[in-house]
């Protein structure tokens, strides 16, 4: 079978086999949760070439135009750093009144992704060119409002606990590294028949490395969840109402802003994202129970998991394509 005819039989069956992969990171997860740490180690190179094989699917020769575009820029910063924080303080008032928990709904909900975001708007039919232009401008206002953001919802001592160290991190290993040598890998494939051909063989990776993706992740921080199950599963029904209004939210920005299909999915999909493994380290670094924060912030990542299957399906469907004004 051919590259690309193995790469279309994949991707009209990937939503079964994540599901696949979902369920095998929750029967390790159950009865082998030793393992979490082992997984816990792999999940961040794993996703890296997640992402250096998705960027090899994305015109990186485009990025400059992409950063450019500001009408979409607009857009998305309006949607993640004004509206969804209005949103989250609404969803905020159902929080139970336990610190932990509160820090990390907070932690996880006011934080846009800036890593596997590129994957699934690529998988779901977005621009995922212009989330990757977009995503040093993600990553610089979210380190400078998350503190100002915490001040508001918990008081100024919780925006003293946070380090921009892990999302520097998350943006080194997740966006530029695999960046740089997804452009190194287009530059040697003009010249070398060889390298023509290895990245040709890459268009194959993205699905089975989501597989993989989802079933590390789940492996690994299942065990926390069912550390604290009676607090977290209080919380799952904020984290399925955030998964279902969100995307509604990036979609009327989307629409009030004018923008095409393709960037209208990519703002959808920004909204719905979050950097829940970004944040990790900072719940595992609170001064109160950061296993419980690091729980309730790995609960939102599983559901969003679920919901991101869902969003690969509908968010194309939801933004068709039509007329519109230019960005």
């Amino acid at each position: 079978m051919k590259a690309t005819a193995m790469r279309d039989w994949l991707e009209s069956r990937q939503i079964i086999v994540y599901f696949v992969a979902i369920g095998l990171g929750v029967v390790i997860g159950i009865t082998a949760p030793q393992m979490s740490v082992a997984f816990e180690g792999v999940i961040t190179p794993v996703l890296a070439t997640l992402i250096y094989t998705t960027f090899l699917q994305v015109p990186l020769a485009d990025l400059r135009g992409a950063m450019t575009n500001r009408r979409f820029l607009a857009a998305l910063l309006l949607a993640n750093f004004l509206v969804i924080p209005v949103f989250v303080w609404l969803l905020f008032q159902m929080v139970p009144d336990h610190s932990a928990v509160q820090l990390g709904v907070l932690l996880v909900l006011l934080t846009p992704c800036i890593d596997y975001v590129v994957v699934f708007t690529h998988m779901g039919r977005g621009n995922a060119r212009l989330i990757l232009a977009a995503t040093p401008i993600l990553l610089i206002v979210q380190i400078l409002l998350l503190p100002l953001y915490l001040w508001l919802f918990l008081g100024p001592n919780t925006a003293e606990l946070l380090s921009p160290g892990p999302f520097l991190a998350a943006f080194l290993w997740l966006i530029a590294v695999p960046l740089v040598l997804a452009w190194l890998t287009e530059l040697l494939a003009r010249r070398h028949t060889t390298s023509q051909k290895f990245t040709a063989s890459m268009t194959l990776g993205p699905v089975p490395l989501m597989a993989l993706t989802l079933f590390l992740v789940i492996g690994a921080e299942l065990p926390r969840i069912r550390e604290a199950q009676d607090i977290v599963l209080s919380i799952v029904a904020i984290y399925i109402v955030y998964a279902v209004v969100s995307p509604l939210i990036g979609w009327a920005i989307a629409r009030f802003a004018h923008l095409d299909a393709d960037a209208g999915r990519a703002v959808m999909f920004s909204t719905g994202t979050r950097n829940s493994l970004v944040v990790l380290p900072l719940a595992l670094a609170a001064p109160f129970d950061g296993s419980l924060v690091a729980g309730v912030v790995v609960t939102q990542t599983l559901v969003e998991l679920l919901a991101e299957l869902a969003y690969i399906r509908l968010v194309p469907t939801l933004m068709a394509s039509r007329p519109t004004r230019g960005g």
